[in-house]
């Protein structure tokens, strides 16, 4: 859900339009435009480190985009080749055509996205929003995903932390155009600050020039004419999943998941809480936990060489391929 970045990146124009500023790459990454049938998503890649390596893909949270996987990538260069998506209406993709930013939307662009590549079945990597929209692809085409990679995912509470209840707040009609006109005044530097603060376990670790970075990009995000609209619709979708019960269930479906799962939740995170580690291991049946006390939402952007260390484990003992 952050909107950070890394240091040491450097501008570069992407396909996808509308154009407001360049989106940013880190070095030995690559940016380019998949457009299919009413769908437009900007892609950031890794190439593999050598040929015939199996394919992995991120997927990112509520506000964030592919620059959130920019830690984790090349850590895991060697063992996949890999590729983060912009949710549609995210980072540098357009809005849908259709205007569907609802769970199964997002996770229907994921399929499409999948369909088109024919890489076969895929590392699936997701964080928080992106973490349900992965469960659901997992759950409904188990033919696509060979492993499953969850970070703080976004699947339904009975208790919702109360730091938490502000961004779920913003599904609610109206609430979006009312924190628009509210935060009008608002620096780019306070909102990714306040972005910082509520996704870090620990927001003192971004360094200066991350925090440059971050800021320059959230400039970039709120001229986008689609920004709120994008966030509270794709709010409103995982609250009404939250609300769906029988086999569209998102723990109904976490149970139906035949790849072999790794979840990784922060022991600081304030908006998917620690103590849904425990139920999310029983309910996916082939499933291995990582918990990081110290961590918050962004366990990728917080501590990327433990979060590699464990998805490596989890291709090894899987075959890797």
């Amino acid at each position: 859900m952050s909107s950070t970045e890394l240091p040491g990146v450097r501008a570069v124009t992407a396909a996808a339009a509308p154009k407001v500023a360049a989106v940013r790459v880190a070095e030995g990454e690559e940016l380019r435009s998949v457009t299919l049938p009413g769908l437009t998503l900007n892609v950031r890649s890794r190439p593999p480190a050598r040929s015939g390596l199996p394919h992995a893909l991120y997927v990112h949270g509520l506000g964030g985009s592919s620059l959130n996987w920019s830690a984790l990538m090349p850590l895991l260069a060697d063992v996949v080749g890999g590729e983060a998506l912009d949710l549609p209406g995210f980072g540098d993709s357009p809005p849908p055509d259709d205007g569907n930013y609802s769970l199964t939307g997002h996770a229907r662009a994921v399929i499409r996205f999948l369909d088109a590549a024919g890489h076969g079945p895929v590392h699936l990597i997701g964080n928080s929003l992106g973490g349900a929209v992965s469960t659901r692809v997992a759950a409904v085409r188990p033919d696509l995903v060979r492993t499953l990679t969850l970070i703080s995912p976004a699947l339904p509470e009975l208790r919702v932390q109360r730091s938490a209840v502000p961004t779920a707040l913003l599904a609610l009609p109206g609430v979006a155009s009312l924190f628009t006109r509210l935060t009008k005044d608002w620096s780019a530097e306070q909102r990714t600050k306040g972005v910082l603060e509520l996704c870090y376990g620990d927001p003192t670790r971004v360094t200066d020039e991350a925090l440059r970075n971050a800021v320059e990009e959230m400039e970039r995000r709120i001229q986008l004419p689609y920004f709120w609209d994008a966030m509270a619709r794709s709010a409103r979708g995982i609250v009404d999943a939250y609300t769906l019960g029988g086999q569209h269930g998102l723990w109904r479906q976490a149970e139906r998941v035949l790849a072999p799962t790794l979840l990784v939740y922060g022991g600081r995170d304030q908006l998917v809480a620690y103590r849904m580690a425990r139920k999310a291991a029983a309910a996916f049946r082939d499933s291995r936990l990582l918990t990081l006390p110290d961590a918050g939402h962004v366990a990728m952007m917080e501590y990327p060489d433990t979060v590699a260390l464990a998805i490596r484990e989890l291709l090894d003992n899987c075959g890797g391929s």
